[in-house]
């Protein structure tokens, strides 16, 4: 058979149903054998190979499987690039495949910057942001270079990897030998039953214990047994942003996410806890502040991830590290909780204390009002994307979580335009289920042509515009540091906005305006299973609060707090240490 049509049978073998990608000479062969195998992945056309990345980036969150996208060299390849970071920089598992150049038309050894047309070195670009990245050059090695393209990607810590594919190796005739190459998987660096009776055990001893939960747990598959964990325990859980779905807003222990946009009740509850337990989160400054002898200070951390160069960026010297991944460590953790007793109902009825007084001291502003609004229209097991930028503290913030729901995140890489098509990703991989896609008027414009997308393949996306025409993350920065010099963050110095109301019409979406049409009718348009466009006018000094100051502690959110309910807290604090020394 044609190299290009192993490639195809062996994703299929895989399990992986569907594959994003975009027409160019380098990947016709690819495309070809996509087209006419049998029971092939099938192939989804987007109109941006850094959508079509971002697409593999939606359908690997909810599959668990690598997410796997195709374009041809040069500019198709590069154009993949910021989608590949984003797998990177979210533990996603995804194969990124490039057509390149006949191997005779490599410039090789030459001192030239290119030889053949479109001829590029994406190999080398890709390196810093993949788990491997090769040119598969002789297909005889196809084969075993599937293998472990495959397996680097999924095991320990999961994300991309890329392999740049000539145009002529794809269409050399391969003889695969039957039977999969056996795998061996790294053996876990530690125990998963010792480390798991360490951590119970000091939980169980702790006056204030806390859990911060992190988007690991669900990259490992492990919400789940989470859930179970907390309602053995009871303990109080505190989460990053991209794990706000770990727990139903209304859990008794969720007490919300911390860091720079977080809760200023999760904020004073983890800066004052004695034992924090880290489930897969990397503790990066948004999370600690830039001063992290200011982050926890008085707590124990036990650090789990697993990844051990994570660990090298130490909180503090009263951190204890576990190298383990989560799948095997918590089913350990529920058995080993199970087993013992917890005792914290002082400090649990504090954090909730805390969570009350502190609740009250940000005055909502209409984003925040509209993202709490959407829940009344949206399906319980909808999955809800967002993009970067104020819409995505908003959802953070104030959209309440059910259990059935997910919320996708481009977190750490940050890259404006992911919500759309990372939305096409995920309803693709779950068909029939409800995807709410939301985005600002700047991150829409960055991959808006894949309106179209969603329009041709007729997927359940409802989209929801926060329209505040401005660039409103930067624009509140510029009113705070730059005397309100709006430099190319909306109209008076730049940055304008179309009419996307028209431009989504024009691209065959129903369209609505929230406040404009009865309730009822619109509960029905945003639960049905066609595409929606609904646009939310917002004023453009909509501000995102909490925020947190430069070169402040995480506990130091702006606007400031009257600090008597701060020290209210605190005595109602040191009354419980002092009741729990007493008991012994």
């Amino acid at each position: 058979m044609l190299a290009s049509d192993y490639i195809v049978r062996f994703l299929k073998e895989k399990g992986i149903s569907d594959v994003f990608g975009y027409p160019g000479g380098m990947v016709t062969y690819l495309m070809e054998s996509f087209d006419r195998s049998d029971n092939a992945p099938r192939a989804h056309l987007c109109y941006h190979e850094q959508a079509c990345a971002m697409a593999a980036c939606g359908w690997a969150e909810m599959t668990h499987l690598p997410g796997v996208a195709y374009a041809t060299s040069g500019p198709g390849a590069t154009n993949l690039l910021t989608g590949i970071a984003c797998a990177f920089f979210e533990s996603l598992p995804a194969i990124f495949i490039t057509g390149q150049v006949n191997t005779y038309e490599m410039r090789g050894a030459l001192q030239v910057r290119q030889r053949g047309f479109q001829e590029t070195d994406i190999v080398s670009m890709a390196k810093p942001i993949t788990k491997m990245a090769v040119c598969v050059d002789d297909a005889d090695k196809l084969q075993d270079i599937l293998e472990q393209a495959y397996h680097t990607a999924m095991e320990g810590r999961p994300g991309p990897v890329l392999l740049d594919i000539p145009m002529n190796v794809q269409r050399t005739e391969v003889n695969p030998s039957e039977g999969q190459t056996v795998w061996k998987q790294k053996p876990p660096e530690q125990d998963p039953l010792v480390v798991a009776r360490q951590i119970v055990q000091a939980l169980s001893l702790a006056k204030c214990p806390l859990v911060l939960a992190g988007h690991g747990l669900r990259t490992a598959g492990q919400r789940s047994l989470f859930r179970n964990f907390t309602k053995i325990t009871g303990i109080p859980v505190v989460t990053s942003m991209i794990a706000v779905d770990t727990l139903s807003s209304n859990d008794p222990c969720n007490f919300g996410f911390i860091g720079a946009y977080g809760a200023r009740y999760a904020n004073w509850i983890i800066n004052h806890c004695d034992v924090l337990v880290t489930l897969g989160s990397r503790l990066d400054c948004r999370q600690t502040g830039v001063n992290k002898s200011l982050f926890a200070p008085g707590a124990r951390i036990y650090r789990v991830d697993v990844d051990p160069k994570e660990m090298t960026n130490r909180v503090h010297d009263r951190e204890i590290q576990f190298a383990i991944s989560l799948e095997m460590l918590m089913p350990a953790l529920v058995e080993a909780a199970t087993r013992s007793h917890f005792q914290f109902e002082d400090w649990k009825d504090l954090c909730a204390e805390a969570k009350k007084s502190l609740m009250k001291v940000d005055k909502p502003n209409p984003g925040n009002q509209a993202a709490a609004q959407l829940a009344q229209y949206v399906s319980p097991d909808a999955t809800i994307v967002t993009d970067v930028g104020q819409n995505q503290v908003w959802m953070a913030q104030s959209f309440p979580i059910k259990e059935g729901n997910t919320m996708l995140f481009s977190g750490g890489h940050g890259a404006m335009g992911y919500a759309l098509p990372a939305s096409i990703g995920a309803a693709i991989a779950k068909p029939g289920m409800p995807v709410l896609c939301c985005t600002g008027d700047g991150g829409l414009q960055m991959n808006i042509q894949e309106l179209q997308t969603v329009i041709r393949e007729n997927l359940p996306i409802k989209i929801v515009l926060f329209n505040n025409h401005a660039l409103g993350m930067i624009h509140h920065f510029q009113e705070m540091y730059f005397s309100s010099n709006y430099v190319q963050t909306d109209a008076t110095k730049g940055f304008t906005t179309p009419n996307f109301f028209s431009i989504a019409q024009e691209y065959g979406w129903r369209t609505a305006r929230l406040g404009e049409m009865p309730t009822e009718k619109l509960k029905s348009w945003m639960t049905d299973d066609e595409p929606l466009f609904l646009e939310i006018s917002l004023p453009q000094t909509t501000h995102v609060f909490p925020k947190l100051g430069l070169n402040k502690p995480i506990h130091e959110q702006e606007p400031p707090v009257d600090s008597s309910i701060f020290l209210k807290l605190e005595k109602e604090l040191d009354r419980i240490q002092q009741s729990m020394e007493a008991k012994g």
